[in-house]
């Protein structure tokens, strides 16, 4: 087996380096995902009859990209090691396609943002409309637990719900707003992480892959 001298051998091991980040990258997408679909507090906002499950939608796209990422990190490092041109050729293939996952993902969650926030705060709504119903008024008050919030903004069907809130409480519609926000700016910074790991690797992955081919050729 050929192997690579000067330079590219460099280039080989900071290939090997970026693959060991990118596979804790994936376990920290995954960890994410694992996250927001398990968070307490996610859970019990979107849980339920008739809740909105647009959000668990990006989520499981979330986690099957970090189980892909681990996956694809793992092959990358043993490409690097072995030099093989088929495996740093599958290995750029596959950045390529979570890459494109990434900002399929990324552009899904931005344009249902709105519509996600909107489902959530009519759930919220319809869950105080009645409060004669045990099962919505135990919604409307996790919710009021959640994100110490209470009522809607235009609402007067709350009031016996927050009778005991204080004068200064947030309405639930505006924390709803604000709690996807929080959550979507935290997938966006680590998505952007990763996106700029990713296009390092596929730079890394194919000059490698050219310098193993060129060496076996003068060979």
């Amino acid at each position: 087996m050929s192997k690579v001298q000067g330079g590219m051998k460099c280039v080989k091991y900071l290939l090997f380096i970026f693959n060991f980040i990118f596979w804790l990258s994936g376990l920290l997408v995954l960890a994410v995902g694992l996250w927001l679909r398990f968070d307490p507090n996610t859970v019990e906002l979107l849980t339920g009859d008739g809740a909105p499950d647009t959000f668990f939608i990006a989520v499981y796209i979330l986690l099957g990209a970090g189980g892909l990422m681990m996956i694809v990190g793992f092959f990358g490092c043993f490409g690097a090691v072995r030099e093989s041109q088929c495996l740093l050729a599958s290995f750029f293939a596959c950045l390529l396609i979570i890459f494109a996952a990434e900002i399929a993902a990324g552009v899904f969650g931005f344009i249902n943002k709105k519509q996600i926030v909107e489902e959530v705060q009519k759930f919220y709504s319809s869950s105080i409309a009645d409060v004669s119903n045990p099962n919505d008024t135990a919604i409307a008050v996790i919710y009021h637990q959640t994100l110490n919030c209470c009522g809607g903004s235009t609402s007067d069907t709350s009031t016996t719900l927050c009778a005991e809130a204080e004068e200064n409480t947030q309405d639930c519609l505006t924390a709803i707003s604000d709690f996807f926000d929080e959550k979507l700016h935290t997938i966006g910074y680590i998505g952007i992480g990763i996106a700029g790991v990713m296009v390092i690797g596929m730079i890394f992955s194919m000059v490698l892959c050219c310098a193993i081919r060129n060496n076996r050729e003068v060979i």
